[in-house]
């Protein structure tokens, strides 16, 4: 039996889109995965779709991601529960209110439709928030779908392009031109390592560490919440080198109910539930939806995010094996980045111009000294 064109490694958002992409290429794709398709950090996601502009590079990748799924969007099955809820950024002070009003200059310089909400506004727009905010930064094309589907939708349109998905494979380590799994060597034109936090066990060296967070989600509640909502301090939070650290964010989803984050702490692999740290993203989230606390919980979850020291995925050839690419390191942003990524790959891979400068995202990049990494 002739070899694949590619071999993927990891059937996430990441590796799915992958194959999606390279697929519609017309190339012999197979995707070797442990477990099952749209595990790992995917399941541990909340699926959000949206611009992020804690640098040049991430606003880049994001914005030209989220407009790749808002071209899919109508295609997808129901069950990727996709919805444009968009996004409000929450302003809790006249300090953070000046830092909306940049914020929205900057997604306007991007091209990114985004508009200034009053606190009058806000109160009308989300009945719950807690009075005495000073407003928000509304990023209304933003979206919200739900992960695991989303990867499975992705994976099942590549297979009917023949591409081939193989659960069950235990993948040890990848070099040129070869992965080495528990039952023998298999071979491709090039390799793709999508593994998530896993990516570094198969290529060592590279800087990705798992990044732990939990998630609470709520029984039914329809009309709840309508927006996504993050406290403005959300990129503050999801980027500080401390151990732990929790921010506000609640997202309401297409079956009625509340998903919040979300925290991150630095442990390794340790999946214990860590109460406290849970309990404190619950009173965050009390502090802005004092409502929230009549809401009943129904499940509590922990899963592992791959992070890099300068929170920019790996993306590109890793120059020192031929034929390996890596795609992973997108830490909490895989969802959103996860067809962007994918088309710098297939662009790469049939050297084509990519949409985007691929350069800040390569693997052979510099790295700042973390100290996590």
């Amino acid at each position: 039996m002739a070899s694949p064109d590619v071999l993927i490694v990891g059937a996430g958002i990441v590796g799915a889109a992958c194959a999606d992409a390279l697929s519609a290429d017309g190339l012999r794709v197979e995707v070797l995965e442990e477990s099952f398709p749209g595990g790992g950090a995917t399941a541990a996601a909340m699926g959000h779709l949206v611009v992020m502009d804690d640098s040049p590079a991430q606003m880049a990748l994001t914005a030209y991601s989220r407009r790749l799924w808002t071209q899919l969007s109508p295609q997808l099955s129901t069950d990727c529960e996709d919805e444009r809820t968009g996004t409000l950024w929450i302003a809790a002070d006249e300090e953070e209110m000046r830092h909306v009003h940049a914020k929205a200059a900057l997604y306007r310089e991007w091209d990114v439709d985004a508009d200034i909400i009053a606190p009058a506004e806000l109160a009308s727009l989300e009945p719950n928030l807690r009075a005495g905010l000073a407003g928000a930064l509304r990023v209304p094309d933003d979206r919200v779908l739900y992960p695991p589907a989303a990867a499975r939708w992705l994976l099942s349109r590549a297979v009917s392009r023949k591409a081939v998905l193989r659960r069950g494979v235990h993948v040890r380590g990848i070099g040129a031109g070869f992965v080495s799994t528990g039952s023998g060597i298999l071979s491709a034109g090039a390799i793709i390592n999508a593994a998530g936090a896993a990516a570094s066990r198969l290529i060592p060296g590279l800087p990705i560490q798992p990044r732990k967070g939990h998630l609470v989600i709520t029984d039914r509640y329809p009309g709840f919440c309508r927006h996504q909502l993050v406290e403005l301090g959300y990129l503050k939070s999801a980027h500080t080198p401390s151990r732990e650290s929790v921010a506000f964010n609640l997202q309401p989803r297409a079956t009625g109910q509340m998903l919040l984050g979300s925290s991150r702490e630095f442990v390794g692999l340790d999946a214990t539930l860590n109460r406290s740290l849970r309990d404190r993203m619950i009173r965050r989230a009390l502090s802005y939806v004092p409502a929230i606390g009549a809401l009943a919980a129904i499940r509590t979850w922990v899963g592992f995010r791959p992070a890099t020291p300068d929170n920019l995925p790996l993306v590109g050839k890793w120059e020192t094996l031929r034929g390996v690419y890596v795609a992973a390191g997108h830490e909490g942003l895989g969802v959103t980045t996860s067809l962007g990524t994918a088309s710098l790959i297939a662009d790469l891979i049939a050297g084509r111009k990519p949409s985007i400068d691929p350069l800040p995202y390569s693997p052979m990049r510099e790295f700042p000294d973390a100290g996590h990494a």
